[in-house]
């Protein structure tokens, strides 16, 4: 199996817990949406309040911090005809996701759960973007949240 996943780190400590926890979703990901041998990989950068609220301005003209970004490379139909014909990239990136490890820490807390089911989940909601999915119209939600959490149930993630 080709790389699926590339993690960085801007301005915090790396850690083997939260890789691991990130290969074991984005891998999850990639195998139900039928992708897993197309050489595609997601770029993951973990990162700090302050440093995620620059690129939230930058990018998205929002001037507050927040918990997850995406950066999909490809529209939605692109990826559907990629998986449709099982066309094989040479090691292109689906996208980037963006994660503040601090927002993560607070919202495990505030929402009564582990550190590990939050992470788990910021990184499959990001996939679910680069996919092109999202959540701004009910219905549009209701399909992205079903399938991160058939992700997060498959990979026995729970609050």
């Amino acid at each position: 199996m080709s790389k699926l996943v590339e993690i960085n780190y801007k301005d915090v400590e790396t850690n083997e817990e939260y890789e691991k926890t990130i290969k074991q979703v984005l891998t999850a990901c990639f195998i139900e949406e039928k992708m897993d041998k197309l050489g595609l990989y997601v770029s993951v950068t973990l990162t700090c309040p302050s440093h995620i609220r620059e690129i939230n301005k930058e990018y998205r003209e929002i001037d507050r911090e927040t918990d997850v970004l995406s950066f999909p490379m490809f529209e939605k139909d692109e990826i559907d005809n990629i998986i449709a014909n099982q066309t094989n990239m040479v090691a292109d990136v689906l996208g980037d996701i963006v994660v503040s490890v601090d927002r993560v820490k607070e919202q495990a807390k505030e929402y009564g759960h582990s550190f590990e089911r939050e992470l788990s989940y910021m990184v499959v909601h990001g996939f679910y973007h680069l996919m092109g999915y999202d959540h701004m119209v009910e219905s549009d939600k209701v399909i992205m949240r079903a399938k991160e959490e058939n992700i997060l149930n498959k990979l026995n993630i729970t609050r």
